[in-house]
């Protein structure tokens, strides 16, 4: 008999919710064959079969909310054996609750001080989880709560019999439609990660002081740039030559002279962040993904349009790590591949800036006192007001489009 359960699914990632059985009970799976797909705040992933044999139950069902190490379902040998193996599984899952409770039990008379203040880790998942830290019994020195406990209160969440009704609370209810309309209609439950982009993009909303300033830079040189040496480039490096390269080394730069917009709030703290993980929102057919290229200073145009490319294809595969999904500093946004003249995005929480780049289109302008024709795009910052003080927005903006318009900065480091 082997147990199928939820693996390690990273850091702050306590939960997932079953997206869908791939086999049903009784069909026989062989050894890595995918079995179950699950859905986590950040990513899909599949959970392959840990050993040959009979899938004999199926214990967490589609839609389901599982926490890490949770049982999914049991993969036995023979049929005969899966029915009088079945029977202790849903009590042996259940078997763990008493023990969780006992370590509450015995810090609850623990109370820490009232002034105590919270570590870094165990605010950070209290703001993401949605769990009230003072409402965690504390194991920690004095009674403190500790991350360990945030943990365990999420997995003591996750396993009560009605998680699914949580998410509840922050959903609007509408009225019902006339019965013509009705008929019309298609209701499809949202998925766990179109759950959490909606969450995390209204708590920025309600909580970062956003504003949004714009401007426009003339592609004429980096388009230049770009046709002269494309096919050059694709020959040595085997990816194309994006512009999405030239726009994140030119943020670097920008970063560099600016350091408020690499800063994030913490309680009364600002941290400044020494180096440069740029995040590279990407669209796929389940919601807004955002990548995280590490290092981008030291890194090239062609290292960075390799990384880009290929985080890319399997976020649309569904493939990505969550690893590789945390830790950004900035994030860009590319609305200009679907057309988009103009818009304002909206802050990567915790991050303090976001820059959106959109659709180049010829327009006339002045140059040297004559009208011309140049391919132009709109930039616009949307920032932490917090943060960053409207004289350093404007100004990283401008170091971004100076970057642009003369790309040989970007070589020269300056």
């Amino acid at each position: 008999m082997t147990e199928i359960r939820v693996p390690t699914l990273g850091e702050s990632v306590t939960e997932a919710t079953i997206g869908r059985w791939f086999k049903k009970a009784g069909d026989p799976v062989a050894v890595d064959e995918p079995l179950v797909e699950l859905e986590t705040d950040k990513v899909t992933i599949e959970v392959p079969a840990p050993s040959a044999g009979t899938l004999s139950e199926i214990i967490a069902a589609d839609g389901a909310t599982v926490a890490v190490g949770a049982l999914l379902g049991q993969i036995t040998d023979g049929a005969g054996a899966a029915k009088s193996a079945a029977a202790p599984a849903k009590p042996a899952a259940a078997a763990p609750a008493p023990a969780a409770a006992a370590p509450v039990a015995a810090a609850a008379p623990k109370a820490p001080p009232a002034d105590a203040p919270l570590a870094p880790s165990v605010r950070k998942i209290s703001a993401e989880s949605g769990i009230d830290a003072s409402t965690v019994p504390g194991s920690g020195k004095d009674g403190r709560v500790t991350k360990g406990d945030m943990l365990a209160a999420i997995e003591r969440a996750a396993s009560a019999p009605t998680p699914v009704n949580q998410p509840a609370a922050a959903v609007q209810v509408r009225a019902p439609s006339p019965a013509d309309d009705a008929a019309r209609e298609e209701r499809v439950k949202m998925t766990r990660l179109r759950q959490t982009i909606a969450r995390r993009l209204k708590d920025v909303q309600n909580t970062a002081a956003m504003l949004t300033t714009f401007n426009e830079v003339d592609m004429t040189n980096v388009m230049a740039l770009r046709a002269h040496y494309k096919d050059a480039f694709e020959k040595k490096h085997g990816s194309k030559l994006g512009f999405m390269g030239f726009f994140t080394k030119a943020v670097v730069q920008a970063l560099k002279d600016v350091p408020a917009v690499n800063a994030e709030i913490d309680g009364t703290d600002l941290i400044y962040k020494n180096y440069y993980h740029i995040g590279v929102a990407v669209g796929t057919d389940k919601g807004l993904v955002v990548p995280v290229v590490r290092d981008c200073d030291q890194k090239s145009i062609a290292d960075i349009e390799k990384a880009i490319a290929d985080f890319g294809r399997r976020a649309r595969d569904g493939q990505l790590k969550i690893d590789e999904m945390q830790g950004g500093t900035f994030t860009i946004t590319n609305g200009g591949i679907y057309g988009s003249l103009m818009s304002t995005p909206i802050l990567n929480a915790p991050q303090s800036g976001i820059l959106g780049m959109h659709k180049i289109q010829d327009r006339p302008v002045v140059v040297g006192g004559k009208i011309e024709v140049r391919p132009m795009m709109y930039l616009a910052l949307s920032y932490d007001h917090r943060v960053i003080d409207g004289k350093e927005a404007v100004t990283f903006l401008v170091r971004v489009k100076e970057s642009l318009e003369d790309p040989a900065r970007l070589v020269l480091d300056l």
